[in-house]
């Protein structure tokens, strides 16, 4: 099979030729987010041909379509087609028993599929009110959440409905599904058009670092899917935070693009306890109720040693990056030929290792998009003590200590020193409090082969 990657041209000039919220639904203003619209109108064709294409082949086929959302990169198919929510599984090599996430362009979508009795009118207010006889099907608790964070990176558990239009693959036969409004109005207007919600993990093969460009799913799946949307690179660089406001006291299940304390700061979920494990629950007997939970995640094909930010080290020990190389060389079968190390604020340059010819940076190549990621990788020679035998290739890239720009590169990082054929990738840890960074934490623990304190 043929992978065409299809480049929608837009940015923030034109971004508003992807669609809108329908005028009559607008309060004071804001939109409720009841109706997306996209246009019609002829000049606005050249950006939206691309995803009429993507659109089309949804409708039409059980082969998914990757496209780019705010978080990572997405492998979408009609949620409501199990041939087409089988499709994504095969593409990934993804565990059956692993849940999807539902994506929705308004609150009407959302509404026909959960709802026993018609969808509220979409000139309605986004939620009941006093004197409204028709009770939201949406959870009372989730309004405070949506009214916030949607469009955006948060996913919430859902009670899946008797009959249900989803397909049953796309809940790996639990009673509750996920679902989310991404940010990205490419996203929405792709969902719009295809006519149905769909279901998307990242767009990557199963285990690996998710996609934050269009060049990271074509390295994944070329041959396995047909259409990638190229949208750019993903502005959060992390998944969304999956909650599950069903339960008492509620939880998260999942971290990613919204913090703890930010959820916390919501009527209703003053209490939200956390409800994940950083390492892969592996070995349990019951699906996991949330994407992200069960299985290992995030991992590039060479060994990754993650030290905690805790752990005070302001370097990374020398006796830690000989036994790597030596335990790598063994399973190998050869010696290592190139040491990598990922730097977020604390560590000097090459994390302390003795070096030489780090002063030349050289671009993350054959990536597209990769120069939005910010960073660049640089190149030199892992010295002995004695300061003059090379020892390995050394690599290195510094993310910087802003957590933001560590989650927006993270997953790219990971994949470029993978690219350049690193054999161990040391990297230094962030504190993770109850933002982002937590779910930087979560990603690289389940990515790493060792956990140093």
């Amino acid at each position: 099979m043929e992978t065409r990657i299809l480049k929608v041209k837009v940015d923030e000039s034109n971004i508003q030729a992807l669609g809108h919220w329908k005028d009559s639904d607008n309060k004071n203003g804001t939109s409720n987010l009841n109706t997306w619209e996209v246009p019609t109108t002829p000049e606005n064709e050249d950006i939206l041909a691309p995803i009429r294409e993507a659109a089309h082949h949804l409708r039409t086929t059980d082969i998914p379509v990757a496209f780019p959302t705010e978080t990572v990169y997405g492998l979408g198919a009609d949620a409501t087609r199990s041939a087409a929510v089988k499709g994504i599984y095969a593409a990934k090599g993804r565990p059956s028993d692993n849940p999807l996430i539902v994506h929705v362009c308004d609150l009407s979508m959302l509404r026909s599929f959960i709802s026993p009795s018609p969808s509220p009118s979409p000139s309605s207010p986004s939620f009941s009110s006093a004197g409204e006889e028709e009770e939201d099907p949406i959870p009372e608790i989730y309004h405070p959440l949506i009214t916030r964070f949607w469009p955006g990176p948060l996913t919430i558990l859902l009670p899946n409905p008797s009959p249900s239009l989803l397909a049953p693959e796309v809940t790996a036969g639990l009673p509750t599904f996920g679902c989310r409004m991404p940010a990205s109005p490419l996203a929405r207007s792709l969902i719009k058009l295809a006519g149905a919600p769909l279901a998307a993990p990242s767009a990557n093969a199963s285990t690996k670092p998710s996609p934050t460009a269009a060049q990271h799913v074509l390295d994944d799946l070329r041959g396995r899917i047909a259409l990638i949307l190229d949208g750019g690179s993903c502005s959060v660089g992390v998944e969304s935070t999956v909650v599950d406001g069903l339960c008492s006291p509620p939880v998260v299940l999942r971290p990613g693009g919204v913090s703890l304390e930010e959820i916390r700061a919501c009527p209703g979920w003053e209490g939200v306890e956390k409800a994940y494990k950083d390492q892969a629950e592996v070995g349990g007997k019951t699906a996991p109720r949330a994407p992200g939970m069960k299985y290992k995640h995030y991992s590039p094909k060479a060994r990754v040693v993650l030290y905690e930010a805790e752990g005070g080290g302001g370097e990374v020990p020398r006796g830690d990056v000989r036994e790597a190389v030596e335990t790598v060389g063994e399973k190998e079968g050869g010696k290592v030929k190139s040491v990598a190390v990922i730097r977020t604020g604390r560590w000097p340059v090459a994390g302390g290792l003795r070096s030489q010819g780090l002063d030349d940076a050289v671009a993350a190549k054959d990536s597209g998009d990769m120069a939005e990621i910010g960073f660049v990788v640089r190149e030199g020679q892992w010295l002995d003590e004695d300061d003059t035998t090379v020892l390995a290739r050394l690599l290195e890239i510094d993310l910087g200590n802003d957590v933001k720009g560590v989650a927006h590169g993270l997953f790219a990082a990971l994949r470029e020193l993978d690219r350049r054929g690193a054999d161990v990738i040391f990297v230094e840890g962030v504190s993770d409090g109850d933002d982002i960074a937590a779910a930087v934490m979560n990603r690289l623990r389940k990515a790493a082969s060792d956990i140093r304190i």
